[in-house]
């Protein structure tokens, strides 16, 4: 099946967000998406961020133009917000990013009335309707598709490390699930989700999709819901494997590292240099203990099986990739991962929130949409 792949200027930078809405008093989410969208698609139309729906009617998605730096990109999704916030406040709408919603449940939820969500949920029943996540989406330009998949391969290898620092889905219908990232191991019961198949080269990936369309698995590779995937359309590697984030500055920092790791591929590959890999069955363990334990996870870094903290780990590939970020001008954006390393991603703000509050998961959603609005910091209790 040929699969064309656009052409994309190299290590560009596009994010999508997607939001919950929340009723300001109760916190349970309401699904009041439709009443928005027709107003806010309009007026995004002359505009470089974009406003569109999801599968929930409880969901909207942000969606910034293609960024010359992530600090572009960043900016329309700011500019984004403020643009939905000129429609929900007045409406009596709340917005807060988060895995999940603590409390929550599915069957209170309804389907946006589109033709594929209808069919996904046709399909996938109990799973299906129980897709309560909420995610970041980040895309980076790739010039040349021959890359693309010696640098998903790579990339797979820090998939728990992004996981980890964007891992905010501690609880799941009113229940506290003892992982830190509980979306991370519902989102991969879908078919064609989970981690992507260890694929060589484009030629690949294109029987990949024969076969899956040839069989009905799926209708096209926009169905392909891997952890990171090639997106032929935009001509980028999207990474989809991170909760949603619960602030602006955090969205940038992981935007952050994802566009330094993929620059700092292509260029190892513009040097000939090969690329880290490791085995299928380490990349398994690895989500596991990220989903699991978040930033406390022990992970398998090499194809050897050496083991380190996920935050040591992390602060030696953010001091490595330094002079790639000031490349790029990114170098703040990527610093500021040192912040939530120290501070704790939004899972552990979370559940401290929780225990102050004798497990009172109404106050979690109140901070949450708190930090939506002001950005990470001391939980107020």
């Amino acid at each position: 099946m040929k699969q064309e792949f656009a052409v994309s200027p190299r290590s560009t930078v596009g994010l999508e967000w997607e939001i919950m809405l929340a009723d300001p008093d109760t916190g349970d989410l309401v699904n009041r998406a439709p009443e928005l969208l027709h107003a806010l698609e309009g007026e995004s139309e002359s505009e470089r961020h974009t406003v569109t729906g999801e599968l929930l009617t409880n969901t909207i998605e942000v969606t910034s133009g293609i960024g010359d730096c992530v600090a572009h990109a960043v900016s329309d999704i700011g500019e984004a917000i403020t643009a939905v916030r000129a429609a929900t406040d007045p409406a009596g709408i709340e917005l807060l990013s988060a895995g999940s919603h603590p409390f929550a449940r599915w069957f209170d939820q309804r389907v946006t009335d589109k033709t594929r969500y209808h069919q996904l949920i046709e399909r996938t029943q109990w799973w299906g309707r129980n897709m309560m996540i909420w995610g970041i989406h980040v895309h980076i330009g790739v010039e040349d598709r021959d890359k693309v998949f010696p640098i998903i391969n790579a990339l797979t290898c820090y998939l728990p490390h992004l996981q980890s620092l964007s891992a905010s889905s501690p609880f799941w219908a009113g229940e506290r699930t003892g992982y830190a990232s509980n979306r991370a191991l519902v989102f991969q019961q879908l078919p064609t989700a989970g981690l992507p198949w260890a694929l060589h080269n484009w030629g690949e990936f294109e029987r990949y999709l024969d076969d899956m369309v040839r069989t009905g698995v799926m209708a096209d590779a926009t169905e392909v819901r891997w952890d990171i995937r090639p997106a032929p359309r935009w001509g980028t590697i999207e990474v989809r494997a991170c909760d949603g984030l619960s602030t602006l500055t955090e969205l940038a920092s992981v935007a952050a590292l994802v566009q330094v790791l993929v620059e700092h591929f292509s260029r190892m590959l513009d040097a000939g240099e090969p690329l880290p890999l490791m085995p299928a069955w380490f990349h398994r363990e690895n989500k596991w203990r990220a989903a699991r334990y978040g930033l406390d996870a022990r992970l398998i870094v090499d194809a050897d099986g050496t083991q380190h903290s996920v935050r040591e780990h992390l602060t030696e590939t953010i001091s490595a990739l330094s002079p790639v970020a000031r490349d790029l001008g990114c170098a703040d954006e990527l610093a500021s991962i040192a912040t939530i390393l120290d501070e704790g991603a939004s899972y552990e703000r979370q559940l401290a929130v929780a225990d102050a509050t004798d497990g009172d998961l109404r106050e979690v959603v109140q901070h949450l949409i708190r930090e939506f609005r002001s950005g990470p910091g001391v939980p107020v209790i």
